[in-house]
């Protein structure tokens, strides 16, 4: 069975600031959007294989439900919701900044 995903306004916030900071830095709203086409492809994936992604590294977040799915420098938080069947990506943030407080 195929899951329905879903984000968060903080969610689509990042993406929103990751596609402007990457237009800006890059001078290509071409080069932007295809990059957000990876993240929307891999967050995709989740309707068919929602425990694609691993747990956090921290266990605070993993004891909240948390599963994290790397995309190139960038790491989507998410729960999955068994009883409605659905993906919840909560926030897309750099990986190599500290996290654990931009969830």
């Amino acid at each position: 069975m195929e899951y329905t995903i879903d984000r968060t306004d903080k969610a689509n916030d990042q993406l929103h600031e990751l596609t402007q900071y990457i237009k800006m830095d890059s001078g290509s709203m071409e080069i932007a959007l295809r990059y957000l086409e990876k993240i929307e492809h891999a967050v995709g994936l989740l309707a068919e294989h929602p425990y694609l992604g691993r747990y956090p590294r921290y266990s605070i977040l993993k004891k909240q439900g948390y599963r994290v799915l790397t995309i190139e420098n960038h790491l989507a938080f998410y729960k999955v919701n068994e009883s409605t069947k659905t993906v919840l990506v909560h926030a897309v943030v750099d990986a190599r900044r500290e996290y654990l407080y931009l969830i």
